[in-house]
């Protein structure tokens, strides 16, 4: 399920994830040799320098592996950071939407949908229901 190089030449990993997400998907790197996910796109796979990475759609599935609140001077309202462990192994960092920042615990289901900052498309988090792994 690789992506093809555009007519201007290929892209970059980075490239090709933020076209995913503007395409409303949100993908992940695979290491064939080993059906290790990699996170975040890169053109060899951490420890085994593997290059046979291959873009897998993500389960959108995590767990708040971390988080802090960053509080802001009024009227911009305070907002979260974490880090997400995906349910295909990788961490990342994002934030958890629609609850207060505080409301934001380690261990938290949270569910992942793409949404934007400015004009760029990002992954964030939405807590789901019985929200505690």
């Amino acid at each position: 399920m690789s992506t093809p190089a555009s007519p201007s030449g290929p892209k970059s990993p980075d490239q090709q994830y933020e076209q995913f997400l503007r395409e409303g998907r949100f993908m992940i790197q695979r290491c064939r040799s080993t059906g290790e996910h990699v996170f975040y796109p890169r053109v060899a796979a951490p420890l085994t320098g593997s290059t046979d990475l291959e873009w897998v759609p993500a389960s959108g599935l995590g767990t708040v592996y971390s988080v802090t609140v960053i509080r802001v001077r009024p009227p911009k309202p305070s907002y979260n950071v974490c880090l997400i462990d995906l349910d295909e192994g990788p961490r990342m960092m994002s934030r958890v939407e629609s609850i207060s920042p505080e409301a934001v615990r380690i261990g938290m289901r949270v569910q992942a949908f793409i949404g934007c900052e400015g004009d760029q498309p990002i992954v964030l988090f939405n807590p789901l229901e019985g929200a505690c792994a």
